[in-house]
C-alpha cells in the first residue's frame, strides 16, 4: 500500500512539474533554436520505431523498373528537391530554416528499407514539415519515388543532373484521371478534411487543428437547408461546392484546393454525419 501511494504520489508531482513548465513558457520553440540532445533523441527514435512498426507488413513490389526510376525521378524533382535536396543540389532557403532539418535522402534512402520509405513518403510525418502525399499522388507514383531513391545513392552531381524525367506530367492530374466509381467512405472524407487544411479556416468536429473561425464552423452542416448562402444542401452540390467553391460564388474567400471528385464525395460523406 506504502508504495502504491509512493508512486502516485510521485507521477502526481512529475504531471505538476511538467504542467508548470508548459505553463512557464520557458521551452523555447524557435525554429532557430535547436532541440536539446536529449529531446531530439527521443523525437528521432520514437519516429524511427513508429515507422517501423507501421511499415511491417508492407509488400515491396519490384523496384528496378527503369520507367519506375525516371518517373520517381520526375517526382523527386517536382515535390522532394525542394526540401531534401540533391547530390550538387541544396534545398530551397524555406527548408534550411525547418527544424528539425530535412533529412538528406541519399543517406536515408542507403539506411532505410523500402517498405519504410514508402510508408514516410505515403503518410508522413507529424510535426516534422513531412508531408502526407496518398492524397495527392497514386499509389505507383508513390512506389516510383521508393524506386528512384533505391538510385539516390549511388549518383554522383553530375549523374543525376544527366537523368531525364519519364516526362513532366503532374502527379495528381494523373491522380485525378485514375478515379474510379466506388461508394464514399467517411473515415477517409474526414483524413481528407485534415489533409486539405480544412481546419485552418473551420471548426470541424472530429477534426483536431487550429479551428480558427475564418470560415463558418461546420457542426450540424448535415442540418443546414442551404450551403455556400445559396446552394441547397445536397450531396452533389457539397461536391460541386468543394471542387470549384469560386465558380459557384466568385467573390467567395473560399479557394479552390484541387480536391479530386472522389477526396470531394468522400468529404461530403464525413460532413452529412455532422448532425
Amino acid at each position: 500500500m506504502r508504495t502504491l501511494i509512493m508512486l502516485t504520489t510521485i507521477a502526481v508531482a512529475a504531471a505538476m512539474a511538467g504542467g508548470l513548465f508548459i505553463y512557464s513558457g520557458t521551452y523555447n520553440v524557435a525554429a532557430t533554436a535547436q532541440h536539446t540532445a536529449p529531446i531530439y533523441w527521443l523525437l528521432e527514435d520514437t519516429m524511427r520505431r513508429s515507422v517501423r512498426q507501421h511499415a511491417r507488413e508492407i509488400k515491396v513490389p519490384k523496384l528496378d523498373d527503369p520507367v519506375s526510376v525516371e518517373r520517381g525521378l520526375s517526382l523527386y524533382r517536382q515535390h522532394c528537391v525542394q526540401c531534401h535536396g540533391a547530390p550538387g543540389v541544396t534545398p530551397d532557403a524555406y527548408a534550411l530554416g525547418l527544424s528539425p532539418l530535412p533529412a538528406n535522402l541519399a543517406h536515408t534512402a542507403r539506411e532505410w528499407p523500402p517498405a519504410e520509405l514508402y510508408w514516410v513518403v505515403k503518410h508522413g510525418i507529424k510535426m516534422s514539415g513531412m508531408p502526407a502525399w496518398e492524397f495527392r499522388l497514386p499509389e505507383d507514383d508513390l512506389w516510383a519515388v521508393v524506386a528512384f531513391l533505391q538510385v539516390l545513392p549511388k549518383l554522383s552531381p553530375q549523374q543525376y543532373h544527366a537523368m531525364r524525367p519519364a516526362g513532366p506530367e503532374d502527379g495528381s492530374q494523373r491522380l485525378r484521371s485514375s478515379e474510379t466509381a466506388i461508394s464514399p467512405d467517411v473515415n477517409r472524407g474526414r483524413m481528407a478534411l485534415h489533409q486539405y487544411a480544412c481546419a485552418t479556416c473551420h471548426e470541424i468536429p472530429g477534426i483536431v487543428g487550429a479551428n480558427v473561425p475564418v470560415g463558418p464552423p461546420l457542426a450540424r452542416i448535415a442540418t443546414r437547408g442551404i450551403i455556400a448562402g445559396m446552394l441547397p444542401n445536397t450531396p452533389e452540390n457539397m461536391i460541386r461546392w468543394l471542387r470549384a467553391p469560386q465558380a459557384v460564388n466568385p467573390r467567395t474567400a473560399m479557394p479552390d484546393l484541387g480536391i479530386p471528385e472522389h477526396d470531394a464525395r468522400n468529404i461530403a460523406a464525413y460532413l452529412a454525419t455532422l448532425k
